[in-house]
């Protein structure tokens, strides 16, 4: 699938457009998880969502580094040296690595229910990462949940209870039924429990302005995961969203989106004649 947003040209990020943001969306996940934020941001910034390896329909799931290489990527084709980078969940990991070893392309991070450290994940996750059980357990957990959305009654009452598009869960449902996305989550849980330490180790490095963002009500990342990881990254600001899950891109877009407007470079100023 196709990056959900372009800039017109690369002169357009010299300054002379809107300053850049790269959205990075968890596991499992595409570009579309964006489409609410991208609509709120407008011509405010130039929004480039993209699907990540192993979701993207032709790669193989990536480690963090291998992520960050297909982000920076990203950033190459469209002439844009620095930007905004905004990562959900495992996202949020892949940005936080972003910003440690590639501090020049990173003007500023947003983590939203960032799986970032080790305080973020679950015994469940231990398991699977397992090879063999956890992949089966992944792929059944996946299958189902697609095959949930191919109900249109059933979808429908999910729409209406969680907010989301009926669009966005036709989708998502038929991506969770391919089998290149369940082997995407197993190699990515496995990135999760193998990579974590190693990128805690590095948060302290992160030197670019930080927001990290968590849902009150999340069951998936924990308050207390989002809390330790505000101070493991030098300066970080933390917000925490009343009455709000995972699920952040796609139920509080505007939360995000504000929090991205906030993070965006200011305008140089301009010369005045004398």
């Amino acid at each position: 699938m196709a990056p959900r947003a372009q800039p017109r040209s690369a002169a357009e990020w010299d300054g002379a457009g809107p300053p850049a943001v790269l959205l990075l969306h968890g596991q499992p996940g595409s570009a579309a998880d964006w489409d609410g934020v991208v609509q709120r941001l407008g011509a405010r910034a130039a929004a480039i969502a993209i699907d990540r390896p192993g979701w993207d329909g032709v790669h193989r799931a990536a480690d963090l580094e291998g992520n960050a290489r297909a982000a920076i990527a990203a950033l190459d084709a469209r002439g844009v040296r620095r930007a905004v980078i905004v990562g959900h969940s495992l996202g949020g990991a892949i940005a936080a690595w972003l910003a440690a070893t590639h501090p020049e392309r990173v003007t500023a991070l947003v983590l939203a229910a960032a799986a970032a450290n080790q305080a973020s994940l679950y015994p469940v996750d231990r398991w699977l990462a397992a090879h063999f059980v956890g992949d089966i357990a992944g792929g059944v957990a996946m299958a189902g949940v697609g095959l949930a959305l191919t109900v249109p009654w059933l979808r429908r009452r999910v729409s209406a209870a969680t907010g989301i598009a009926e669009s966005y869960l036709v989708d998502a449902g038929r991506a969770a039924l391919r089998p290149d996305a369940w082997r995407a989550y197993a190699g990515e849980q496995r990135t999760l429990v193998r990579e974590l330490p190693h990128l805690e180790q590095r948060l302290g490095s992160i030197a670019a302005p930080t927001t990290v963002i968590a849902g009150a009500r999340d069951r998936i990342v924990p308050v207390r995961a989002a809390s330790e990881l505000s101070g493991q990254i030098p300066g970080a600001r933390l917000v925490v969203a009343d009455h709000a899950g995972h699920l952040l891109p796609q139920r509080r877009p505007q939360l995000l989106t504000d929090a991205i407007l906030a993070a965006l470079p200011a305008p140089a100023p301009t010369a005045r004649g004398g």
